[in-house]
Formats: C-alpha cells, sequence, structure tokens
C-alpha cells in the first residue's frame, strides 16, 4: 500500500504535538520551564505525571495548549481504582485529557475482559474528556497489537497510543502505526509516541495514520525547524 502524501500547515503540526515531560526526575522547575515552550510556541498540548498536574495547568492558564494527565505511568500494573483516583484527582487539578497504561498483565495473561473493563473505569471517570490508552507494541505481536487495539476500542477509549517510551525498543514504527489505524478505522483516535526526533520522521507517522505525536520539546522544536526548511 503506497504512502498517503501529507503536508500539514504548521498551525496542525502544533496541533498535533503532545510535548511530554515525564522523567522520573523531573522537577518542578522543569515543568514549568516546559510548559512555557508550549504556551509560547503554541504547541497543542504538555503530557505531565500526575504530580504536576496543577503546576503545568496553572502555567498554561490562557495558553493553547491543554493539559494531559498521565496515569497508571509507565507500567500500567496499579488497581483499577487507583486509576480512577488518579484520573479524577488529575482533572480536578486541571488536566483536559487522560493517557492511561494498559492493564498489559491482565491482557497477556489472557484476562482480555479485566484488561477492557479497567480501562471503561477510566473512560467513566474521565467524564467526556479525552482517554488514550498506551498497549506498549513493544511487548506485542501483530496479532497482540491488534486485539489490544479493539479491546481500547471498545473500551469507549478516544485514541490507542503506541508506547509510554520506558519500554525496550520504545520507538514508534509506521508499520505499527499503520496497523493501529487499520484496526481501529478512521473516527478513532491513534496517538504515536517514542523516538519521533525530525519532520521526516513526524510526516511518517502521520502518513501511517496518526493524528497526535508524542515527544520531548527539543523533538518539536526539531520539527517546527524541519517544516519550515521543506517549505522555505
Amino acid at each position: 500500500m503506497a504512502k498517503k502524501q501529507i503536508d500539514p500547515g504548521l498551525d496542525q503540526v502544533k496541533e498535533m504535538l503532545d510535548v511530554a515531560i515525564l522523567q522520573p526526575t523531573a522537577t518542578a522547575a522543569e515543568v514549568e520551564r516546559v510548559a512555557q515552550v508550549v504556551r509560547d510556541e503554541l504547541y497543542g498540548f504538555l503530557c505531565v505525571n500526575a504530580c504536576h498536574v496543577r503546576r503545568a495547568a496553572q502555567c498554561l492558564v490562557g495558553a493553547k495548549g491543554k493539559v494531559i494527565a498521565c496515569v497508571a505511568f509507565p507500567f500500567g500494573a496499579t488497581a483499577t481504582e487507583t486509576k480512577v483516583f488518579e484520573t479524577q484527582r488529575a482533572l480536578a487539578d486541571g488536566a483536559e485529557e487522560i493517557d492511561m497504561v494498559m492493564n498489559l498483565g491482565a491482557f497477556l495473561g489472557g484476562e482480555k475482559k479485566r484488561a477492557m473493563e479497567d480501562i471503561r473505569e477510566v473512560v467513566a471517570a474521565a467524564d467526556g474528556k479525552v482517554v488514550k490508552v498506551i498497549i506498549e507494541t513493544a511487548y506485542l505481536s501483530t496479532d497482540q497489537k491488534v486485539d489490544a487495539a479493539k479491546i481500547v476500542q471498545e473500551a469507549g477509549a478516544a485514541f490507542v497510543k503506541t508506547c509510554t517510551g520506558f519500554s525496550p525498543d520504545a520507538a514508534a514504527l509506521y508499520e505499527d502505526v499503520r496497523l493501529l489505524r487499520q484496526t481501529v478505522g478512521p473516527k478513532m483516535g491513534v496517538k504515536a509516541s517514542g523516538r519521533i526526533r525530525n519532520y521526516l520522521r513526524f510526516i511518517s507517522m502521520v502518513e501511517a495514520g496518526a493524528n497526535r505525536i508524542g515527544l520531548g520539546w527539543q523533538q518539536a522544536q526539531e520539527i517546527v525547524k524541519g517544516w519550515h526548511e521543506a517549505h522555505g
């Protein structure tokens, strides 16, 4: 299948960028600096760990960028009730979207209903806000990726997301993104995350079917620079 040729405008590119600061060592001051970049550069989103949501939201008051809170990050291995509480608290603190990690142990152990209910509970707790579910493609076979994406879709999430960036070989692959898009169809969101470091990689992910890109602020700057070079 030939790749669909994509040529987004700069505003569209920026709106697709989920700029993340998710390192366990990230300080409040570092979160504030990245929030300022998101604010100044008019990026669409700032993705932070739950403990930083309130500060990030305060930094982005009146800005274009919205705050995404990560839930059960990066392993997904917490009780559903904990994920629900974390979701509710993040929304109360100012998050506009939730990126949760799937219960991979349940899924890989054949407890697909449990994995689905885990997602459904978070979607319900989000009360209409966008929920993206990370399935950690690096751990999954092709058939498992398809099954996981179907579970995410049936559970009512808005997006399926490739990876946290903390798993082995945590790179977003064209083939994986295309597979997820083919699985969930045109209406559901697909977020690609992992080693998307320049404009060519960005375009590759969009051509594959991603409509949201997760990355660090330096990579976001490289993508914008690449857009200018491609359109100069």
